[in-house]
């Protein structure tokens, strides 16, 4: 049987005991990619479970990684935003389905100051469309980033709604949307509605001067050691700086449903936008395939039907950090992945599967390295 016909009859597997993962086992894995340094967590019945840091955050200097390093939260941002807005959708202070036209107080190509110019849309009238509901499910129909396009021009490559495709672009409107449509302060939201909440006292929007003194460099995929990226700027697609410990609190806090409604929290994890792509990237010319799965975006992260039952996914990488979560509903668990050291995506499937035991996750469309579907 199938999994989403095994699912769908109710016969989800029951779940094996957690592991956790010696340190050898760890270091092992780590010796063979060559990472620099690791950052893991599990999460049980919605509450931190383990926490666990390996390797150096500078290896040239001798400097070992902790649980309190600053490390780049990269695609991680845009869930956590997320979580935050769609309390801002509980007050009622933002209609999730409500067209740009009415959250601002401009239409949105009049919009040009940096890094807020939708100036290249003004031709085509299916920005009027889009949605905060399409934003935070990717299908606004833009570019992950206005830099890969052609001339470095902005459009809408499918009709708002219609299709997934990754897009940091589409996060950059509904911070705008925050900022210019209800006066809010970004980083001020997301310390109180989600830092604060959930303990992170060591997480913010932007870089802080005492980050200094124990911020974890990257490593890239030939091991060039490269500098923090030092984010100054807010920026809802990927600004956060963080640490395994708070990232380990924020996904436990987000299983439980902290600060949401029910109905809301299930909808940031429960499937909107089937996917058909077969890869996360390129996001428009990736061939299609059906997904037993299911696969599908949420309201802030990615889903799928795993044997255990509903699931969901989210992570990211950067030329030189890496960062993934994998969560499963039923026993509330997760798996938090966080490395300074892009070639640790090689060990994200391993280690999430001796931690959660054995899964349905659609690795290969997360990493196009990966042959198996």
């Amino acid at each position: 049987m199938g999994v989403a016909a095994m699912l769908a009859a109710g016969c989800a597997r029951p779940l094996r005991p957690m592991q956790s993962l010696s340190d050898p086992e760890i270091q092992r894995a780590m010796r063979r990619e060559q990472v620099q340094g690791l950052a893991f967590a599990t999460i049980e019945n919605g509450q931190v479970a383990n926490v666990k840091v390996m390797g150096m955050r500078n290896a040239s200097l001798g400097q070992p990684l902790t649980p309190d390093t600053i490390m780049a939260g990269g695609t991680l941002t845009k869930a956590a935003f997320a979580y935050m807005l769609l309390q801002l959708a509980d007050e009622g202070r933002i209609d999730l389905d409500a067209p740009v036209t009415k959250l601002l107080p401009h239409p949105l190509p009049t919009y040009r100051m940096r890094p807020y110019d939708f100036s290249d849309l003004a031709a085509d009238a299916r920005w009027q469309a889009i949605t905060p509901r399409m934003l935070l499910a990717h299908g606004s129909g833009l570019a992950d980033y206005r830099w890969m396009e052609p001339g470095g021009r902005l459009r809408i490559h499918t009709d708002p709604g219609e299709r997934y495709a990754y897009s940091s672009e589409g996060y950059a409107i509904l911070q705008l949307i925050v900022e210019q449509g209800l006066g809010l302060d970004v980083a001020q939201e997301m310390r109180r509605r989600v830092f604060d909440r959930f303990g992170m006292r060591r997480t913010s929007m932007y870089w802080r001067a005492e980050y200094a003194e124990n911020a974890a460099d990257g490593y890239a995929f030939d091991g060039a050691l490269q500098p923090h990226e030092r984010r100054y700027r807010v920026r809802a697609a990927g600004s956060m700086e963080t640490t395994i410990a708070d990232q380990a609190r924020l996904w436990a806090g987000i299983m439980r449903g902290d600060g949401l409604r029910p109905d809301t929290r299930a909808a940031f994890s429960t499937g909107w936008l089937p996917i058909g792509s077969r890869r996360r990237y390129p996001a428009f010319d990736s061939a299609e395939t059906a997904w037993p799965q299911k696969l599908a975006a949420g309201l802030g992260v990615v889903t799928f039907e795993d044997r255990s039952g509903p699931a969901w996914f989210d992570g990211g990488h950067d030329e030189s950090t890496a960062d993934f979560v994998l969560c499963l509903e039923t026993g509330q668990r997760c798996v938090v992945m966080l490395s300074n050291d892009v070639r640790a995506e090689r060990l994200f499937p391993e280690l999430g599967r001796q931690a959660l035991g054995p899964d349905d996750m659609p690795w290969s469309w997360e990493y196009d390295w990966l042959d198996q579907p």
